[in-house]
């Protein structure tokens, strides 16, 4: 992968991670925010563990989003 698409890719992490900073929780419903934190919380994970391992930031933030998003949602039924 070429230094110029690495450094898209890190650009469109941020964008992502400061508008959902921006969005923010407020009227959400417990589920939602767990969803939402788990979704973040999952798709930056993904996205470091992508980058450090030399593969995909961008897929590594897709999977980890996924994940992240499921187990919030899972979390917060449980408790329920």
């Amino acid at each position: 992968m070429n230094t110029t698409r690495k450094a898209l890719m890190k650009k469109f992490a941020v964008v992502v991670v400061l508008l959902t900073m921006l969005v923010g929780c407020a009227g959400m419903s417990s589920t939602q925010q767990r969803t939402l934190s788990g979704g973040a919380i999952g798709a930056g994970t993904g996205a470091a563990i992508g980058a450090i391992s030399g593969g995909s930031p961008m897929t590594g933030a897709v999977i980890g989003g996924a994940a992240g998003a499921a187990g919030g949602y899972l979390y917060d039924k449980s408790k329920k």
